[in-house]
């Protein structure tokens, strides 16, 4: 019988997780892909229910690394406590490379690597998702750290897109580092089908009612007998997967979005089911989905609540668990005084964080920098066939009936159908009154009727209650209902 572990999603450093949370060789297969160290911010673009790109925008992080007491510390940490060879190796690049930018990413890298190792089981093998950018520094790192004749292959993602390149070729592979943690690795050897291309498949071959493709073979004096193709080519290191492209139903916007194709490939041949994958920048949860839909246990860790929010959604709209339940996750504010202490640190992560708590999967930011439209989040509901929006105000700090009128404002400008106004504060009497004061939203389909303007604490919340608006459209649900007519076969 296959063992099916409680799956947990971490929200916090993945250096600080894995030293504190994940315990040595517990893990079978590791995939990370990390930053490039590209000096680009990747935003998340939204698009509206239609399909029609929104000018809701969201940095997701900063692909930037800069040389700073942290980084200085970090590389301390690893000539203290490291193998001579990584010392070696690391002081190496620092002469060569210089106290640089790529320098700080290679420290910051060089440090989870040593942490990946340890928590990878002896048979157990690591991808490491890179590009141009890096990757010849961070195969030293690999080379040095699981060691030479543990490099497996230099897996070449080619795909087919438009890039601008005035001076250059177009760029349009990926590089993704195979290491195993020794020669005892899982690998489960995947075939493609024969194509007419193969040079296999010629006028001498005929195929069986089985799929199978045959030739008889003469012998003097006997009768011919048949000869069986092998089940089909056997993979190379060079891989034609399609990128996600913009039509695509499995498009979440979210920057450095890998295919679901890619991960399945990569999960299929280094893993059986029941074993644990682990994605210490899992981004919007690709890794640990396709992990879920091939029976395999899961561990994802990412450091912004936008990430887990995604996840989280994904999670329940095309699988149909949920955390706590299904799967655990670490690092989130559990009650009220965690919530305090997130807002004091960071008002931004406090915002994603609740806005997961309403099931909110369009958190908004206009584009232009410095603009304030009193929107958090969008909720999107439908009412005879036309899509609706509920608009989702977050503050984390003193409130008063101001920030209603502004919020009935926002609710009037937008033409939607509820403003939802989430405070850590409790609201104060004014307040209360200004909301109420709008009235109520009326649905032409049915007789309910819903507060216009709700104001909801995040005590409140936490103890179980949300928004009281029409049932939301899930663009996962969507997407999964579609496929359920058109079968994608990866």
């Amino acid at each position: 019988m296959i063992q099916r572990l409680m799956n947990t999603l971490y929200y916090g450093d993945n250096l600080e997780v894995l030293k504190r949370h994940i315990k040595d060789e517990t893990v079978d297969l590791i995939y990370l892909d990390p930053p490039f160290n590209s000096k680009a911010d990747y935003n998340i673009l939204y698009n509206e229910p239609s399909g029609m790109p929104s000018k809701a925008q969201i940095t997701a992080f900063e692909d930037t690394w800069h040389w700073t007491e942290e980084t200085e510390n970090t590389l301390q940490e690893i000539i203290s406590n490291s193998p001579p060879e990584v010392i070696e190796m690391i002081l190496a690049l620092k002469k060569f490379i210089g106290l640089n930018d790529m320098m700080a990413y290679l420290v910051m890298m060089c440090i989870r690597l040593l942490e990946l190792k340890r928590v990878l089981k002896p048979a157990g093998s690591i991808y490491l998702h890179c590009d141009p950018t890096a990757s010849h520094y961070l195969k030293i790192i690999l080379d040095t750290i699981f060691g030479k004749k543990n490099f497996r292959n230099e897996v070449v993602w080619c795909y087919k897109r438009y890039t601008a390149a005035a001076n250059r070729y177009q760029r349009l592979h990926d590089i993704i580092l195979f290491y195993s943690k020794s020669n005892k690795m899982k690998f489960n050897q995947l075939r493609k089908e024969y194509g007419g291309k193969s040079g296999k498949l010629d006028s001498h071959y005929k195929q069986a009612e089985d799929g199978r493709w045959y030739r008889w073979q003469k012998r003097k004096g006997k009768e011919p007998y048949k000869i069986y193709l092998s089940e089909g080519v056997r993979l190379g290191d060079w891989w034609d997967i399609p990128i996600i492209n913009a039509s695509a139903k499995e498009r979440l916007g979210y920057p450095t979005q890998k295919p679901e194709a890619l991960l399945d490939r990569i999960i299929k041949v280094s893993s059986n089911e029941g074993d644990v994958v682990l994605d210490p920048f899992c981004g919007c949860g690709t890794a640990v989905t396709v992990a879920e839909n091939l029976k395999r246990n899961w561990i994802g860790i990412d450091i912004t609540h936008l990430a887990i929010n995604l996840i989280k959604r994904r999670m329940k709209d095309t699988h149909n668990i949920a955390p706590k339940k299904d799967y655990k996750i670490v690092g989130e504010p559990e009650d009220l005084s965690g919530a305090i202490e997130l807002a004091s640190h960071n008002r931004f992560q406090f915002q994603w964080w609740a806005l997961s708590l309403i099931d909110c999967s369009k958190p908004y930011k206009e584009k232009k920098k410095g603009a304030d439209t009193g929107i958090d989040g969008y909720i999107y509901h439908g009412e005879q066939r036309e899509v609706k929006k509920v608009i989702i105000q977050v503050k984390s700090g003193k409130v008063g009936a101001k920030d209603i009128r502004e919020l009935c404002h926002v609710v009037d400008r937008e033409e939607a159908t509820i403003g939802v106004f989430i405070t850590l504060e409790k609201p104060t009497k004014p307040m209360v009154k200004e909301a109420v004061a709008k009235g109520f939203y009326k649905p032409k389909e049915t007789r309910r009727k819903y507060l216009k303007i709700q104001i909801l604490t995040i005590e409140d919340i936490l103890n179980g209650k949300q928004p009281d608006m029409p049932l939301p459209i899930s663009p996962f649900r969507k997407a999964q209902e579609a496929d359920k007519q058109e079968t994608i076969d990866f």
